[in-house]
Parts: structure tokens; sequence; C-alpha cells
């Protein structure tokens, strides 16, 4: 795997309220039980989200949230971001869907429509989609957000990779640039790399998958601050 810069940040404090156990999802209608209760009683599993995030999740909370209790987004307000998120860029090419199990956000924005060719300067069509994007980050605070570049295999390598990082830095700047804490961002581009091909490198079709970044947001809550904590004692 290629090595890739990353823009290093730590993560700011943030408060928000606590839910109660169960709660209607704003997708579906239905009754569930509310995600950080789930955590409080299955910590593994809620706590593990944040594994994959870049750079690791204790580097980048603790120290950072004093005693701010951070629980209850990760349940109803999580559904909630979705929805809005869906609702506001329908139409526009950017896809919106659960990751991790159902634990974090990803939000993906499209080629053609984001970057021109070979290019690394967001169109001027797009930004207010990515306005909105960043609008939603700043509204729901409690989350790390990581940046991430993808190319397809046509061209050099080493022009691919710097391809990758330098869309993926552009993303995070502009998000940095429209309100959203430059502590919680982190980037990173992946090149050609086939382990995140999403297409089929032979078609164009499978080549404008492949050629994307992604914007994953992934929430925290009262627990993983506390893990934290306790791992950087």
């Amino acid at each position: 795997m290629k090595k890739s810069r990353i823009l290093t940040a730590s993560l700011a404090a943030v408060s928000l309220l606590t839910v109660s156990a169960c709660v209607t999802d704003p997708n579906t209608g239905e009754k569930k039980i509310s995600r950080t209760v789930l955590g409080s009683v299955g910590g593994a599993a809620v706590g593990g989200l944040l594994g994959g995030v870049i750079g690791g999740k204790t580097g980048r909370i603790i120290g950072a949230v004093g005693g701010a209790a951070a629980a209850g987004y990760v349940g109803y307000k999580m559904d909630q971001q979705i929805k809005e998120l869906k609702e506001q860029t329908a139409g526009s090419g950017v896809d919106v869907t659960e990751v991790d199990g159902g634990e974090a956000i990803l939000v993906n924005l499209p080629d053609g429509v984001t970057f021109a060719t070979g290019s690394y300067e967001i169109n001027s069509t797009f930004r207010a989609t990515l306005d909105t994007v960043a609008a939603s980050m700043v509204q729901y605070p409690s989350s790390l957000v990581d940046v991430y570049g993808y190319t397809d295999s046509t061209g050099a390598d080493d022009f691919n990779q710097r391809l990758s990082e330098q869309r993926a830095q552009a993303v995070a700047s502009y998000l940095i640039g429209r309100g959203v804490a430059s502590s919680r961002l982190r980037w990173q581009g992946f090149g050609e790399n086939p382990q995140y091909f999403k297409g089929d490198n032979s078609t164009e079709y499978g080549r404008s998958l492949n050629r994307r970044v992604e914007i994953k947001i992934i929430p925290f809550d009262q627990q993983d601050v506390q893990e934290a904590q306790q791992q950087g004692n």
C-alpha cells in the first residue's frame, strides 16, 4: 500500500443532549432501541466504531473533551442527520449511507460532479451541495470527520496518489472554510489502491465508481470519551 500524507488534528470539546432508551427512527417511523443505550450495555460494539478512523481514536479524543457530556448522539440524532443529508443532497449525485454496522455515516461525492477530470479544484456548481454537508456537520458536532480520496487505475501511479491526496485535502479544507472545526478533520489519499475499488476498471462506469471522495462521519458518545481517557492514563 502506498504511503499517504495525513492531516493531523485532535478532537474538539462538545456537549450533547441525552436521549431515552426507545427512539423513533425518522427514516422509517419505527420504534427502536437507542444506540446510546446499546452502547451502555455493550460497550465493545459501540466503542469499536472508532477503530477505523485515521490515526486511531485515543489520540484524537484524549484531553480535548474535558468533562463534557457526549451521550445521546449515537442514536436518534445520527438517524436524523442521515435523513436530513439524504433529503438535502437529493438529485446531486451524492450518496449517503450507514457504514460500520450502522454506527457511522458515509457521504460519497461523485467524481464527475465534484471535480473536473484530473483536477482537485472543487467545481463551482457543486459548492452549494458541499455547503449543505458542511452545515450538517456544524449542526451535529459530536463526531470525527475523515475525508478519503480515491482514483481509478488510469494513468501513472504517482499522479493518481498525489491527485487523491489533493482532492481529499481540498474537500477537508472546504469544510473547514464553511465552519467545521479543523480539530475534527483528517484526510488521506489512497490513489489507485485495488483494495478500495468499487467498480471494474476495464469499464468507464466501473472507473467512475473508483474515482471518488468519501466523507466518513464517525459519531462518538460518553463511553468513547471515557475509554480514550482511560487508555491515556
